[in-house]
């Protein structure tokens, strides 16, 4: 399924219903981040994170996001290299809540592999990763919610 796809029918269902919370406990509207867990790990094909950033936040954030991005493709673990390159960052284009939403699209999840922004961070930048986490764990209006979610295939008609 394109991420465009995937993110618009994630929005949709952001709208409409609670997302499921399979490794952040705190829902999406709380208002304090959520505490840290062991391991973020997809159990499906492709995942969905929602960060829900505070408007005077979003150059911390994006700063993060940046580095991140290159910690993923300077790692010399090829696990890592497979997760950067299924793992997209979007942003809204309007507010939400009064924040501002990115959405992470982790399309494909690498099997077993560890998400954890900072543990990431870690490995590629140990002198900054203190720096860092505090500007991304600060940035956040309300906890992350993470979804795991498996790629539907169209009806067979469609297929033809």
């Amino acid at each position: 399924m394109p991420a465009a796809v995937l993110f618009a029918a994630a929005l949709a269902v952001l709208v409409g219903a609670p997302p499921p919370s399979y490794f952040f406990p705190v829902p999406l509207r709380a208002q304090t981040p959520a505490a840290p867990v062991s391991a973020r790990v997809f159990g499906s094909p492709a995942g969905l994170v929602f960060n829900q950033i505070k408007a005077d936040k979003v150059a911390d954030f994006e700063l993060v996001m940046a580095r991140l991005r290159t910690a993923l493709a300077n790692n010399p673990d090829p696990v890592r290299k497979k997760q950067g390159a299924g793992w997209k960052v979007y942003k809204a284009a309007e507010p939400y809540e009064g924040s501002i939403l990115y959405v992470f699209v982790i399309d494909p999840a690498v099997p077993g592999a560890d998400y954890t922004i900072s543990r990431i961070l870690a490995q590629m930048y140990p002198a900054e990763v203190q720096d860092l986490y505090a500007k991304f764990r600060d940035a956040y209006a309300s906890g992350p919610t993470m979804w795991e979610v498996t790629p539907v295939a169209p009806p067979a008609a469609a297929r033809r």
